[in-house]
């Protein structure tokens, strides 16, 4: 089993800076993609940013420029640095973590953190 645990939201103004942490432990493959989602009140979850485990990061067009994915590969933790934050940020962050084995996808989910963003 995998266990995503996730700290860093909170109450921002406008302009400012929040900081995601979403360590994952447990069986993790060595082909994998962690990531953030979110979701607004009354909206669909939408994926935000992604990093495999060879690098590759997407990112959604709202946010290019503005939010960075890393991660820390020794200790199985994603960071999502969110910059210029603005109203429409707002929304409960999820992450997530994507296993792959025999071409089969493993999708695992955190419990959320919220994240809002006052004007």
């Amino acid at each position: 089993q995998v266990q995503l645990v996730e700290s860093g939201g909170g109450l921002v103004q406008a302009g400012g800076s929040l900081r995601l942490s979403c360590a994952a432990s447990g069986s993790i493959f060595s082909i994998n993609a962690m990531g953030w989602h979110r979701q607004a009140p009354g909206k669909q979850r939408e994926l935000v940013a992604r990093i495999t485990s060879g690098g590759n990061t997407t990112y959604a067009d709202s946010v290019k420029g503005r939010f960075t994915i890393s991660r820390e590969h020794a200790k199985n933790t994603v960071y999502l640095q969110m910059n210029s934050l603005n109203p429409e940020d707002t929304g409960v962050y999820y992450c997530k973590l994507e296993n792959y084995r025999d071409r089969v996808r493993y999708d695992y989910w955190g419990q959320g953190t919220q994240v809002t963003v006052s004007s």
